[in-house]
């Protein structure tokens, strides 16, 4: 129940829609019920004559409303039946009116609270999300969060606001109908509705495993997400290796074990309904023998007319029951769901601002790493770091493969916290700066330039929301990327499809290195940024990442002669640590690590 009340606190304000519900909803019970009311002096009007008044009027107390109005609705039969069967119609057709009426609007009440509420999680859930440091990412799968954020977030939304439906008006209706078979016949309503604990008791065995069973559900579902989604992104390596019926059968493996679990499921809770309206028939049946005995033998004290109006109003004490079993058994699935996403909402960020955390306005003198070490886990991945990054000056790391370089680049716009050691921005530790602030000083192009499914426009501004036309066009010719833009179906207007796979390499690395111009930051970030390029494409990019250096202070990773020869410093890594450091010339003269790279030309992180 813990769960269900956090999962309902995503409804706030829920009076603002709960009020209204609550409401309409009581009236509509009221309608609803009184109308099967009506069948009794319907049934006295058609077929059984009049009754006598004064037995009624005996019979029934000044609070007993239904015995009231039945005694008003006798006094016509006695005087004139077509006039009492016309004014019955005209009440029957009013409160069928008012009955859909109030319904209407209480369930026009409680989407609202759905659709409140499902913006309210997803919102959160999403927010969460964003907020998570990028080594939460390497750790979990796309596929997992993808489901939790949409599938999980709707299975919540419909359990939560049902079963909140359920449990106020169902229980309402029970209660009035219960009235009503009390009113005629307190020690036959008392033995009837026995079934009611009954039914609870052996529905309550067979929904015991659902819970279990809906976790394993959600769990599967997301496996599928996942696998969906690197076989979309992975699609030439799966057809170039000819792996496509292995990742049919994958999909195909975990799609049969979520439709069994969903079988399972869905048996349990159709079983359900089944049971309780079964027991409710036979008590029916039991209450229409033996009160229909009494009233043919004349042993009893109901009437023909008030026995027709039990029975009915019975039947339909079977429909609240049955909705009940319903939202019982189909609330351990929305547990189930509502505790993963709590728990990717309760997930908190590795990183976050301390208290105090200053903002840092602009950056003036330095960027210094002392002692930095890192470790993934139990594998330390750079020991003692130390490097000094003057402002306007280049810095470029280079060496062997795995040598620690990218984790390195990483540590700089904040993405982890060293274990030991400081990072220093103009003498503030990172630790005292806001995140943001430190970012908003740092521009970054990868090695992987990823461009959103947008227009080429789009991409260039997201780095400011608030360009102008003139300021997007002027950073595209400063990576050169402006005529080849032009030549483009719609120019800066073109779409560039999923990851940018309607552009080459080399266009879409400039279109990156554009966006990076635009943001206009004093301090660039480059990693590998033309590495996956052919020849021609990398001297356009390396042209546009020359302009883009320009007055700036630059960290490059590279492993070509021409991106790092004229670097200011060039700070050489190995299994983690600084093995050289110098200029381009220093370094060759010492005939070290970074002559022999140098020689073999091959640089790669």
């Amino acid at each position: 129940m813990k769960t269900y009340f956090r999962l309902l606190s995503f409804a706030k304000p829920i009076e603002k829609f709960a009020i209204p519900y609550l409401i309409t909803t009581l009236f509509a019970i009221f309608f609803n019920t009184f109308l099967f009311t009506l069948l009794g002096p319907l049934m006295q009007a058609l077929f059984l004559g009049k009754c006598d008044p004064a037995k009624v009027a005996e019979q029934k107390s000044s609070w007993d409303l239904l015995g009231r109005f039945n005694e008003y609705i006798n006094g016509i039969i006695a005087d004139d039946k077509i006039l009492a069967l016309k004014v019955i119609c005209i009440i029957i057709v009013g409160t069928v009116f008012l009955a859909n009426f109030f319904r209407y609007f209480s369930q026009r009440f409680m989407e609202d609270l759905r659709v409140h509420t499902l913006l309210n999680i997803r919102k959160t859930v999403f927010n969460n999300v964003m907020n998570l440091h990028v080594g939460y990412f390497n750790n979990e799968r796309k596929g997992d969060i993808i489901s939790k954020v949409a599938s999980d977030v709707q299975v919540v939304q419909f359990t939560v606001t049902n079963t909140l439906q359920v449990v106020f008006k169902e229980p309402l209706q029970l209660l009035f109908f219960i009235g009503v078979l009390i009113s005629i016949s307190a020690k036959l309503t008392l033995f009837s509705l026995l079934v009611i604990p009954v039914s609870g008791f052996i529905i309550s065995k067979i929904v015991k495993r659902l819970k279990q069973q809906a976790t394993q559900s959600h769990e599967s579902f997301a496996k599928m997400i996942g696998f969906l989604d690197e076989s979309l992104s992975g699609i030439k390596i799966i057809k170039a290796f000819n792996a496509t019926e292995r990742a049919k059968e994958r999909f195909d493996s975990e799609n049969k074990f979520y439709s069994f679990l969903n079988r399972k499921m869905a048996r349990r809770q159709q079983l359900a309904s089944p049971v309780s309206q079964t027991l409710g028939v036979l008590v029916v049946v039991f209450i229409l023998l033996y009160g229909g005995t009494l009233i043919l033998s004349g042993k009893g004290d109901l009437e023909a007319a008030e026995f027709v109006v039990y029975l009915a109003t019975f039947s339909q004490v079977l429909q609240p029951v049955k909705a009940l079993a319903d939202s019982f058994s189909g609330i351990h699935s929305g547990i189930a769901a509502g505790e993963r996403v709590l728990d990717l909402i309760d997930t908190e960020p590795a990183l976050k601002n301390k208290t105090g955390a200053e903002v840092l306005a602009d950056f003036n003198n330095a960027l210094i790493l002392k002692d930095v070490s890192f470790s993934y886990g139990d594998k330390q991945v750079l020991k003692n770091i130390s490097i000094d990054i003057e402002k306007g000056k280049t810095v470029a790391l280079v060496g062997p493969s795995g040598g620690g370089k990218s984790t390195l680049m990483d540590l700089l716009p904040r993405f982890h916290d060293p274990k030991s050691g400081s990072i220093k921005i103009d003498g503030h530790d990172y630790r005292d700066l806001t995140v943001e602030s430190i970012r908003s000083q740092m521009g970054i192009v990868n090695q992987e330039s990823f461009l959103f499914n947008d227009s080429i426009f789009n991409n260039i501004a997201f780095a400011k929301s608030d360009a102008t036309e003139e300021e997007v066009i002027a950073a595209a010719k400063i990576a050169n990327a402006h005529d080849f833009i032009l030549n483009t179906e719609n120019g800066y207007q073109t779409n560039v499809g999923d990851r940018g796979n309607k552009l080459s390499g080399g266009q879409k690395q400039r279109v990156c290195i554009a966006r990076a111009v635009l943001a206009n930051p004093p301090i660039m970030l480059l990693d590998e940024a033309t590495s996956a390029l052919d020849t021609e494409s990398e001297k356009l990019v390396q042209e546009a990442l020359n302009n883009l250096m320009k007055n700036r202070t630059s960290i490059v990773i590279a492993h070509r002669l021409s991106t790092i020869q004229h670097a200011d410093k060039i700070v050489v890594i190995d299994k983690g640590e600084v093995v050289e450091s110098g200029s381009h010339n220093e370094l060759m003269n010492k005939n070290g690590l970074y002559r022999r790279l140098i020689d073999m030309q091959a640089f790669n992180d």
